[in-house]
């Protein structure tokens, strides 16, 4: 399986961007997804998650209320949307998926997922 995380740039603080990743000739529905993000010097932290077939989703305390997470099956993509954005939102953002879906305890643990994206990135900054 190989994810491809794109959309990444130069936001000002306050704006909004969206990310996506796509997986050619695997359905992203039947996958667990999960952005992850790292910024320099800081270990890498699960920013949000959406549950195969019935798109459940969660958030990390940090951007709850800010980013979105979806999918298009149409597009066979899981795309983040997020608004009013904030300095510390600066990473490189990476798309994981699983097999088996993890809980609520482990969503934001990277051992939980087995395919990653190259990243992409993302930088915040007047």
């Amino acid at each position: 399986v190989q994810l491809q995380a794109s959309g990444g740039g130069l936001v000002q603080p306050g704006h909004s961007l969206r990310v996506s990743c796509a997986s050619p000739g695997v359905a992203l529905n039947l996958l667990a997804v999960t952005w992850f993000r790292q910024a320099a010097g800081k270990k890498r932290e699960g920013v949000s998650y959406i549950s195969p077939h019935d798109a459940t989703t969660w958030y990390a305390n940090s951007v709850k209320g800010r980013f979105t997470i979806s999918r298009d099956s149409a597009k066979n993509t899981v795309s983040l949307q997020m608004i009013n954005m904030k300095p510390e939102d600066t990473a490189v953002y990476y798309c994981a998926a699983a097999n088996m879906n993890p809980s609520y305890a482990t969503w934001a643990e990277e051992k939980s997922y087995d395919y990653w994206g190259q990243g992409t990135l993302v930088t915040v900054s007047s």
